[in-house]
């Protein structure tokens, strides 16, 4: 079988399984360690047998519902590559737009600041933190998490990719009010899923993705509600706080931010699907 073929067959297969047809690609560039353009340039070459074999199987596994990251072991997140497995939620695209929105937030809020402190809360593959402190050097980087495993995953990262992020176990911003620690920032997409939606994810997140980053309490509501409860014995007197929200969460979730901080300057902004996907607050 040459490769076009290859990816004809693929094609017809994720067709049939509803799936999307730029898997077989990226199985297949995985497999063939090679990108996009030497790919394309192999369209004639015979797939050797081993390797067709590994992409049936693998084509196979998520047809059954493995996520493709799963078995590429990776996922790409602004512009970086960041190991995945089974222990960490892989990175989302609105997730880069949560990053890209909180940049433009620093700029106008610490103009003049040659270092503002920031903690990530719920880190998992180390995305949002190891691309915070690598796009900008003025961020003094922290990041919490309750996962060991997710912890572990996340170093991995921080140290392929020369990241400089102090990494710290415990539940949510406890570690922080224990030390009497200060930021200027607080970021976090945290589990936002209630437990009746849990049931209706999809089978390769629901089964595949870790529960402990998806589930929000019975009301999805919980972890916003005592991470923002937390926030102003951490928060600096000037400070921005950044969340990733689940659609249609995002009213209540600016209800809960402005509950304790009356003052704040809030944003509800959608994404580029256009659906409410972060909730931005500025106090000064």
């Amino acid at each position: 079988m040459k490769i076009y073929e290859a990816l004809r067959w693929a094609s017809s297969f994720l067709t049939e399984h509803g799936l999307e047809h730029p898997i077989a690609e990226i199985l297949l560039k995985h497999l063939l360690n090679v990108d996009r353009s030497q790919l394309f340039g192999m369209l004639q070459d015979e797939l050797p047998l081993e390797i067709e074999q590994a992409f049936k199987d693998a084509l196979y596994k998520v047809a059954e519902g493995t996520p493709v990251q799963h078995i590429t072991g990776v996922e790409d997140f602004y512009g970086r590559r960041f190991l995945v497995n089974g222990n960490v939620l892989i990175p989302r695209p609105e997730t880069e737009e949560l990053v890209l929105g909180l940049f433009q937030r620093i700029e106008k809020v610490f103009p003049n600041h040659s270092t503002i402190d920031v903690v990530d809360i719920g880190t998992g593959s180390g995305a949002i933190a190891i691309t915070l402190a690598l796009e900008s050097q003025k961020l003094n980087v922290a990041t919490v998490d309750i996962s060991a495993l997710a912890i572990e995953v996340a170093k991995k990262n921080a140290a392929n990719l020369a990241a400089n992020v102090q990494f710290i176990e415990g539940d949510l911003l406890q570690p922080l009010l224990i030390t009497k620690t200060k930021v200027d920032v607080v970021i976090s997409n945290p589990p936002y899923i209630s437990e009746a939606d849990f049931q209706l994810l999809a089978k390769n997140v629901r089964d595949y993705e870790p529960t402990l980053a998806l589930v929000g309490g019975s009301s999805g509501y919980e972890l916003y509600e005592k991470l923002i409860a937390q926030i102003p014995a951490v928060l600096n007197k000037k400070g921005i706080i950044a969340f990733e929200v689940g659609v249609g969460q995002s009213q209540r979730v600016e209800q809960l931010i402005k509950i304790q901080f009356p003052d704040a300057f809030t944003e509800i902004v959608f994404d580029i699907n256009g659906k409410d996907r972060m909730v931005f607050a500025t106090i000064v």
